[in-house]
Protein backbone atom coordinates (compact mmCIF):
# COMPACT_ATOMS: atom_id res chain seq x y z
CA UNK A 1 0.00 0.00 0.00
CA UNK A 2 1.50 3.48 -0.98
CA UNK A 3 2.51 6.03 1.66
CA UNK A 4 -0.76 7.53 3.62
CA UNK A 5 0.86 11.27 4.07
CA UNK A 6 -0.79 13.76 5.85
CA UNK A 7 -2.78 16.27 4.07
CA UNK A 8 -1.81 20.31 3.80
CA UNK A 9 -4.86 22.54 4.01
CA UNK A 10 -8.07 23.53 6.19
CA UNK A 11 -9.60 20.79 7.19
CA UNK A 12 -13.56 21.19 6.98
CA UNK A 13 -15.55 18.16 6.71
CA UNK A 14 -16.26 18.73 2.45
CA UNK A 15 -12.31 19.02 2.62
CA UNK A 16 -12.09 15.24 4.55
CA UNK A 17 -14.62 13.86 2.32
CA UNK A 18 -12.27 14.85 -0.87
CA UNK A 19 -9.10 13.68 0.56
CA UNK A 20 -10.80 10.05 1.80
CA UNK A 21 -11.87 9.60 -1.76
CA UNK A 22 -8.58 10.40 -2.83
CA UNK A 23 -6.94 8.40 -0.53
CA UNK A 24 -9.28 5.34 -1.37
CA UNK A 25 -8.55 5.73 -4.86
CA UNK A 26 -4.42 5.84 -4.51
CA UNK A 27 -4.60 2.51 -2.41
CA UNK A 28 -6.83 -0.10 -5.04
CA UNK A 29 -5.50 -2.43 -2.09
CA UNK A 30 -7.71 -1.16 0.75
CA UNK A 31 -7.17 1.52 3.87
CA UNK A 32 -8.48 0.41 7.37
CA UNK A 33 -10.90 2.75 9.64
CA UNK A 34 -7.75 3.81 11.67
CA UNK A 35 -5.42 4.52 8.92
CA UNK A 36 -7.69 6.98 7.62
CA UNK A 37 -8.80 8.50 11.16
CA UNK A 38 -4.80 9.01 11.41
CA UNK A 39 -4.35 10.71 8.13
CA UNK A 40 -7.78 12.88 8.55
CA UNK A 41 -6.96 13.55 12.13
CA UNK A 42 -10.69 12.53 13.39
CA UNK A 43 -12.10 9.82 15.33
CA UNK A 44 -12.70 6.54 13.84
CA UNK A 45 -16.25 6.92 14.39
CA UNK A 46 -16.24 9.91 12.37
CA UNK A 47 -14.25 7.73 8.98
CA UNK A 48 -17.19 5.89 9.76
CA UNK A 49 -19.71 8.46 8.97
CA UNK A 50 -17.50 9.76 6.15
CA UNK A 51 -17.27 6.54 4.80
CA UNK A 52 -21.35 6.31 4.59
CA UNK A 53 -21.16 9.99 2.50
CA UNK A 54 -18.94 8.71 0.12
CA UNK A 55 -20.84 5.54 -0.10
CA UNK A 56 -23.69 7.93 -1.40
CA UNK A 57 -21.43 8.88 -4.19
CA UNK A 58 -19.09 5.54 -5.19
CA UNK A 59 -19.80 2.05 -4.47
CA UNK A 60 -17.08 0.83 -1.35
CA UNK A 61 -16.10 -2.81 -0.86
CA UNK A 62 -14.99 -3.93 2.41
CA UNK A 63 -12.29 -6.54 2.44
CA UNK A 64 -11.30 -8.64 5.01
CA UNK A 65 -7.63 -9.58 5.61
CA UNK A 66 -6.04 -12.55 6.32
CA UNK A 67 -6.09 -13.79 10.19
CA UNK A 68 -9.54 -11.90 10.94
CA UNK A 69 -7.67 -8.68 10.82
CA UNK A 70 -8.99 -5.56 10.57
CA UNK A 71 -11.08 -4.68 7.12
CA UNK A 72 -9.88 -2.62 4.62
CA UNK A 73 -12.40 -0.60 2.62
CA UNK A 74 -11.56 0.21 -1.19
CA UNK A 75 -13.14 1.25 -4.26
CA UNK A 76 -13.74 -1.81 -6.65
CA UNK A 77 -11.54 -1.49 -9.53
CA UNK A 78 -14.08 -1.17 -11.82
CA UNK A 79 -15.21 1.79 -10.68
CA UNK A 80 -11.09 3.54 -10.06
CA UNK A 81 -10.71 6.57 -12.42
CA UNK A 82 -8.81 6.19 -15.55
CA UNK A 83 -5.69 7.62 -16.52
CA UNK A 84 -6.23 10.26 -18.96
CA UNK A 85 -3.67 11.33 -21.86
CA UNK A 86 -2.94 15.30 -22.23
CA UNK A 87 -0.20 16.91 -25.15
CA UNK A 88 1.72 19.42 -23.11
CA UNK A 89 0.34 22.44 -24.54
CA UNK A 90 -3.09 20.81 -22.74
CA UNK A 91 -1.58 21.34 -19.95
CA UNK A 92 0.09 24.50 -19.89
CA UNK A 93 -3.29 26.01 -20.88
CA UNK A 94 -4.45 24.00 -17.08
CA UNK A 95 -1.41 26.11 -15.67
CA UNK A 96 -2.60 29.15 -16.81
CA UNK A 97 -5.89 29.08 -16.02
CA UNK A 98 -5.32 28.18 -12.43
CA UNK A 99 -4.47 31.84 -11.58
CA UNK A 100 -7.83 32.82 -12.91
CA UNK A 101 -9.03 31.51 -9.09
CA UNK A 102 -6.08 33.14 -7.38
CA UNK A 103 -9.11 35.24 -5.22
CA UNK A 104 -10.62 31.91 -4.00
CA UNK A 105 -7.44 30.73 -2.20
CA UNK A 106 -7.60 29.25 1.12
CA UNK A 107 -11.10 27.52 -0.34
CA UNK A 108 -11.91 23.80 -1.03
CA UNK A 109 -12.33 24.82 -4.60
CA UNK A 110 -9.13 26.67 -4.72
CA UNK A 111 -7.43 24.03 -3.17
CA UNK A 112 -9.28 21.43 -5.59
CA UNK A 113 -8.05 23.43 -8.57
CA UNK A 114 -4.43 23.38 -7.13
CA UNK A 115 -4.21 19.85 -6.41
CA UNK A 116 -5.29 18.77 -9.56
CA UNK A 117 -3.20 20.99 -11.32
CA UNK A 118 -0.08 20.08 -9.43
CA UNK A 119 -0.40 16.96 -10.44
CA UNK A 120 0.53 18.41 -14.22
CA UNK A 121 3.91 19.93 -13.39
CA UNK A 122 5.96 17.02 -13.91
CA UNK A 123 4.74 17.23 -17.40
CA UNK A 124 5.43 20.76 -17.93
CA UNK A 125 8.54 20.76 -16.58
CA UNK A 126 9.93 18.28 -18.60
CA UNK A 127 12.29 19.32 -21.35
CA UNK A 128 11.25 19.33 -24.63
CA UNK A 129 12.19 17.81 -27.68
CA UNK A 130 13.30 18.51 -31.45
CA UNK A 131 14.59 21.99 -31.11
CA UNK A 132 13.94 22.59 -27.55
CA UNK A 133 15.35 19.24 -26.47
CA UNK A 134 17.43 19.79 -23.41
CA UNK A 135 15.81 23.11 -22.98
CA UNK A 136 13.45 23.74 -19.60
CA UNK A 137 12.16 26.50 -20.94
CA UNK A 138 9.77 27.27 -17.99
CA UNK A 139 6.81 27.88 -19.45
CA UNK A 140 4.33 27.29 -16.88
CA UNK A 141 5.79 30.37 -14.87
CA UNK A 142 5.26 32.75 -17.88
CA UNK A 143 1.13 32.57 -18.05
CA UNK A 144 0.33 35.55 -16.16
CA UNK A 145 -3.58 36.86 -15.39
CA UNK A 146 -4.09 40.49 -13.97
CA UNK A 147 -7.48 40.86 -12.33
CA UNK A 148 -9.72 43.38 -13.16
CA UNK A 149 -10.60 44.09 -9.53
CA UNK A 150 -11.29 41.19 -7.31
CA UNK A 151 -12.84 40.81 -4.70
CA UNK A 152 -11.25 39.53 -0.86
CA UNK A 153 -13.06 36.15 0.02
CA UNK A 154 -10.35 35.56 2.83
CA UNK A 155 -13.59 36.01 5.56
CA UNK A 156 -15.64 33.62 3.54
CA UNK A 157 -13.94 30.14 3.30
CA UNK A 158 -16.78 28.84 4.96
CA UNK A 159 -19.01 29.72 3.10
CA UNK A 160 -17.32 28.91 -0.46
CA UNK A 161 -16.66 25.36 0.82
CA UNK A 162 -20.49 24.73 1.91
CA UNK A 163 -21.54 26.20 -1.58
CA UNK A 164 -19.10 24.46 -3.57
CA UNK A 165 -20.01 21.38 -1.99
CA UNK A 166 -23.58 22.49 -2.46
CA UNK A 167 -23.30 22.85 -5.95
CA UNK A 168 -21.09 19.24 -6.63
CA UNK A 169 -23.41 17.47 -4.42
CA UNK A 170 -27.13 18.90 -5.68
CA UNK A 171 -27.83 19.89 -1.73
CA UNK A 172 -29.83 22.93 -0.35
CA UNK A 173 -27.82 25.28 1.36
CA UNK A 174 -29.02 27.27 3.97
CA UNK A 175 -27.95 30.82 4.76
CA UNK A 176 -28.14 34.56 5.71
CA UNK A 177 -28.16 36.78 3.08
CA UNK A 178 -28.30 40.69 2.21
CA UNK A 179 -30.11 41.73 -0.78
CA UNK A 180 -28.89 45.02 -2.49
CA UNK A 181 -30.82 48.03 -1.11
CA UNK A 182 -31.59 45.98 2.00
CA UNK A 183 -30.36 47.24 5.29
CA UNK A 184 -31.01 44.04 7.30
CA UNK A 185 -30.22 39.95 6.37
CA UNK A 186 -33.01 36.74 6.13
CA UNK A 187 -32.68 33.45 6.66
CA UNK A 188 -33.29 32.14 3.67
CA UNK A 189 -33.02 28.38 1.63
CA UNK A 190 -31.59 27.78 -1.76
CA UNK A 191 -31.09 25.21 -4.19
CA UNK A 192 -27.86 26.58 -5.75
CA UNK A 193 -27.75 25.24 -9.11
CA UNK A 194 -24.30 27.20 -10.71
CA UNK A 195 -21.34 29.10 -9.74
CA UNK A 196 -20.77 32.23 -12.03
CA UNK A 197 -17.13 34.18 -12.45
CA UNK A 198 -17.71 37.43 -13.03
CA UNK A 199 -14.91 39.97 -13.28
CA UNK A 200 -13.04 38.24 -10.50
CA UNK A 201 -16.23 38.22 -8.49
CA UNK A 202 -18.58 34.93 -7.52
CA UNK A 203 -22.03 34.87 -7.62
CA UNK A 204 -24.09 31.47 -7.89
CA UNK A 205 -27.63 30.93 -9.45
CA UNK A 206 -29.74 29.52 -7.62
CA UNK A 207 -33.90 28.56 -6.72
CA UNK A 208 -34.90 30.66 -3.55
CA UNK A 209 -37.05 28.56 -2.28
CA UNK A 210 -39.11 30.86 -0.60
CA UNK A 211 -39.97 32.82 -3.26
CA UNK A 212 -40.35 29.98 -5.58
CA UNK A 213 -37.98 31.70 -8.44
CA UNK A 214 -34.40 31.14 -9.72
CA UNK A 215 -32.11 34.63 -8.51
CA UNK A 216 -28.67 35.19 -8.68
CA UNK A 217 -26.90 34.87 -5.39
CA UNK A 218 -23.57 37.23 -4.57
CA UNK A 219 -20.93 35.38 -2.90
CA UNK A 220 -20.18 37.69 -0.62
CA UNK A 221 -23.24 38.73 0.50
CA UNK A 222 -23.74 35.45 2.29
CA UNK A 223 -22.99 34.25 5.60
CA UNK A 224 -23.40 31.71 8.33
CA UNK A 225 -24.04 29.02 5.70
CA UNK A 226 -25.36 25.50 6.81
CA UNK A 227 -25.25 22.59 4.05
CA UNK A 228 -28.39 19.83 4.18
CA UNK A 229 -25.70 16.81 4.12
CA UNK A 230 -28.88 14.71 4.36
CA UNK A 231 -31.25 16.10 1.69
CA UNK A 232 -31.03 16.54 -2.44
CA UNK A 233 -32.73 18.53 -5.05
CA UNK A 234 -33.27 17.72 -8.39
CA UNK A 235 -31.63 19.94 -11.25
CA UNK A 236 -34.50 20.97 -13.73
CA UNK A 237 -33.80 19.70 -17.14
CA UNK A 238 -34.73 22.92 -18.59
CA UNK A 239 -32.09 24.91 -16.64
CA UNK A 240 -29.28 26.77 -18.24
CA UNK A 241 -26.75 28.93 -17.07
CA UNK A 242 -26.18 30.70 -20.07
CA UNK A 243 -30.04 32.51 -19.34
CA UNK A 244 -28.20 34.17 -16.28
CA UNK A 245 -25.48 36.07 -17.52
CA UNK A 246 -24.84 38.01 -20.32
CA UNK A 247 -21.21 38.77 -21.52
CA UNK A 248 -19.39 41.91 -20.17
CA UNK A 249 -23.01 42.85 -18.76
CA UNK A 250 -22.93 40.96 -16.00
CA UNK A 251 -25.20 38.27 -14.10
CA UNK A 252 -28.41 40.54 -13.76
CA UNK A 253 -31.66 38.89 -15.52
CA UNK A 254 -35.47 40.60 -15.85
CA UNK A 255 -38.27 39.35 -17.60
CA UNK A 256 -38.64 42.69 -19.64
CA UNK A 257 -36.38 43.12 -22.29
CA UNK A 258 -35.40 46.47 -23.50
CA UNK A 259 -33.93 47.42 -26.91
CA UNK A 260 -30.21 49.71 -26.10
CA UNK A 261 -29.10 52.06 -28.23
CA UNK A 262 -25.19 53.53 -27.76
CA UNK A 263 -23.06 55.67 -30.12
CA UNK A 264 -19.46 55.47 -29.72
CA UNK A 265 -16.88 58.18 -30.97
CA UNK A 266 -14.01 56.93 -33.18
CA UNK A 267 -11.70 56.72 -30.23
CA UNK A 268 -14.64 54.30 -28.50
CA UNK A 269 -15.22 52.71 -31.94
CA UNK A 270 -11.88 51.02 -31.98
CA UNK A 271 -12.12 48.84 -28.55
CA UNK A 272 -15.80 48.67 -29.16
CA UNK A 273 -14.90 46.66 -32.49
CA UNK A 274 -12.71 44.11 -31.03
CA UNK A 275 -15.59 43.39 -27.89
CA UNK A 276 -18.47 41.60 -27.93
CA UNK A 277 -20.36 43.18 -24.52
CA UNK A 278 -23.70 41.26 -25.25
CA UNK A 279 -24.43 38.31 -27.49
CA UNK A 280 -27.22 40.26 -29.18
CA UNK A 281 -24.87 43.23 -29.72
CA UNK A 282 -24.81 44.87 -33.42
CA UNK A 283 -22.84 47.39 -34.69
CA UNK A 284 -23.22 50.43 -37.71
CA UNK A 285 -20.58 52.90 -38.73
CA UNK A 286 -21.27 56.61 -37.89
CA UNK A 287 -19.92 59.26 -39.76
CA UNK A 288 -16.57 60.49 -38.94
CA UNK A 289 -15.26 56.66 -37.71
CA UNK A 290 -17.88 56.73 -34.53
CA UNK A 291 -19.77 53.32 -34.47
CA UNK A 292 -23.29 52.37 -33.12
CA UNK A 293 -24.25 49.48 -30.62
CA UNK A 294 -27.96 48.16 -30.22
CA UNK A 295 -28.48 44.95 -28.51
CA UNK A 296 -31.88 43.87 -26.47
CA UNK A 297 -31.14 43.03 -22.63
CA UNK A 298 -32.88 42.91 -19.32
CA UNK A 299 -32.39 44.76 -16.60
CA UNK A 300 -30.48 48.06 -16.95
CA UNK A 301 -28.73 48.45 -13.78
CA UNK A 302 -25.25 46.76 -15.44
CA UNK A 303 -25.60 48.72 -18.31
CA UNK A 304 -25.47 52.28 -16.55
CA UNK A 305 -22.37 51.04 -15.03
CA UNK A 306 -20.85 50.39 -18.11
CA UNK A 307 -21.44 53.10 -20.08
CA UNK A 308 -20.14 55.49 -17.49
CA UNK A 309 -16.93 53.34 -18.22
CA UNK A 310 -16.49 54.63 -21.64
CA UNK A 311 -16.54 58.57 -20.35
CA UNK A 312 -16.85 60.86 -22.83
CA UNK A 313 -16.06 58.25 -25.63
CA UNK A 314 -20.01 57.43 -25.09
CA UNK A 315 -23.72 58.59 -25.39
CA UNK A 316 -26.67 57.01 -24.41
CA UNK A 317 -29.28 56.83 -27.15
CA UNK A 318 -32.28 54.85 -25.98
CA UNK A 319 -34.34 54.12 -24.03
CA UNK A 320 -35.27 56.90 -21.82
CA UNK A 321 -34.76 55.60 -18.96
CA UNK A 322 -31.34 54.77 -19.28
CA UNK A 323 -30.21 58.41 -20.35
CA UNK A 324 -32.34 59.10 -17.47
CA UNK A 325 -30.23 57.34 -15.12
CA UNK A 326 -26.48 58.13 -16.67
CA UNK A 327 -27.39 61.57 -16.95
CA UNK A 328 -27.98 61.71 -12.86
CA UNK A 329 -25.21 59.60 -12.31
CA UNK A 330 -22.85 61.88 -14.26
CA UNK A 331 -24.81 65.03 -12.66
CA UNK A 332 -23.93 63.89 -9.39
CA UNK A 333 -20.41 63.41 -9.95
CA UNK A 334 -20.08 66.64 -10.92
CA UNK A 335 -21.89 68.17 -8.67
CA UNK A 336 -19.39 67.06 -5.96
CA UNK A 337 -15.88 67.84 -8.29
CA UNK A 338 -18.16 71.67 -8.09
CA UNK A 339 -18.27 72.01 -4.82
CA UNK A 340 -14.75 70.83 -4.44
CA UNK A 341 -14.17 73.49 -6.69
CA UNK A 342 -15.99 76.69 -5.23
Amino acid sequence: MAKLGRPTGRFTQHRRLEVLRDILTRNPKGVSIYELADVLHVAPRSVRRYLIEVRRQLDLEAVPTRGGGRLLWRIPARDLPRKVELRRTQVYALLAARRLFDSLRGSALHEEISAAVDRLLPLAQRTGRGPNAGVDTRLEERFLYLPYAPKDYADKRDELDDLFQAVSDLRPLVLKYRAVGRPDEERIVIHPYALVWHRDSLYCVGHHTGRGEVRTFAVDRMRDTQLAVTERFELPAAFKVDQYFHGELGVWRAEKKQKVVIDFDAQGAEYVRHRRAHSSQKLAPLAGGGVRLTMTVGSLTPVVSWVLEWGARARVVEPPELVERVTQELEGALAKYARRRG
